[in-house]
């Protein structure tokens, strides 16, 4: 809200109050459990529209695969595919608009979801989003230089001789733990920024900064059901992806939607103000 400050010269200036910063709710492991129902439920309420958003992960993934299915880029698909964990969030946003208009009785159409991105906040999501797919980036380039350490010269024979040397050499294992670990840390920081930013942004007015924090702080001040929360969605990922990543169009749905569910209930709505909706 606008106010008047006066100078020491007497003058009188308009300035832009800061928003409020979201107040936190403390939950616990059962609200993880609760948003996870509460998501299904979503799903299984309006699946005919959001199936075609959960395709572009498998197709995606597939796409990628294939393209790089050869001696030389098979360590490639498995980065790719974990890099599911960083960028699902963003991709994510139409899943929570759709979540939102439930919430609120509003329409409900695939083409309504995407009203998210004409939100005041658009330019905020933006920013995250690029911080996401950089993070992405960043990963690709980590699993480059971890498989050319652990790996080093020697040549890929094939799909099967690949996979079995993995699991069978020094050289393989040391791939798989550092990667797994590396991996790991990139996606417990993908999961702090968009665990909680990313739905605000769609559902509140307010900047990039205001709801980054707010995501570090709902983790933070929430370790172990976010800890659990973390657990779920990789679990989730893995079993989707297992049936040539045919099980995400199920998984991220349901994610998407229990991910806006799990928001709700660690972010107190009346802490700021919400951002105006079309429609």
């Amino acid at each position: 809200m606008p106010h008047a400050t006066t100078t020491s010269s007497g003058a009188v200036r308009a300035t832009v109050a800061s928003p409020p910063r979201p107040t936190i709710r403390e939950i616990a492991p059962g609200d993880v459990t609760a948003a996870l129902r509460e998501g299904w439920r979503d799903f299984l309420a309006k699946p005919s529209h959001l199936f075609f958003l959960a395709l572009f992960y498998p197709l995606f993934g597939i796409v990628l695969g294939l393209a790089v299915f050869s001696d030389s880029g098979l360590w490639l698909v498995f980065p790719l595919v974990a890099g599911f964990a960083i960028v699902g969030p963003l991709a994510a946003i139409p899943l929570y608009e759709a979540s939102r208009r439930r919430e609120t009785g509003d329409e409900c159409t695939w083409i309504s979801c995407l009203d998210a991105l004409r939100r005041p906040g658009v330019t905020s999501i933006l920013i995250i989003g690029l911080m996401l797919a950089a993070l992405f980036v960043a990963w690709i380039a980590s699993a480059q230089a971890i498989f050319a350490a652990t790996w080093g010269a020697t040549p890929i024979a094939g799909p099967f001789a690949f996979l079995g040397e993995v699991l069978t050499t020094p050289s393989g294992w040391a791939l798989v733990i550092v990667g797994h670990a590396v991996g790991a840390a990139f996606a417990a920081l993908a999961f702090c920024i968009g665990v909680v930013s990313l739905p605000m942004l769609v559902d509140r007015d307010v900047g990039a900064g205001i709801a980054l924090a707010a995501s570090f702080a709902a983790v933070r001040e929430n370790k172990r059901a976010m800890t659990l929360w973390a657990a779920i969605v990789a679990a989730l990922l893995i079993l989707g992806s297992a049936p040539l990543l045919v099980g995400l169009t199920v998984a991220m749905p349901v994610l998407g939607h229990a991910t806006w569910r799990l928001y709700r209930r660690v972010v107190d709505e009346n802490s700021v103000a919400k951002t105006p909706t079309r429609g």
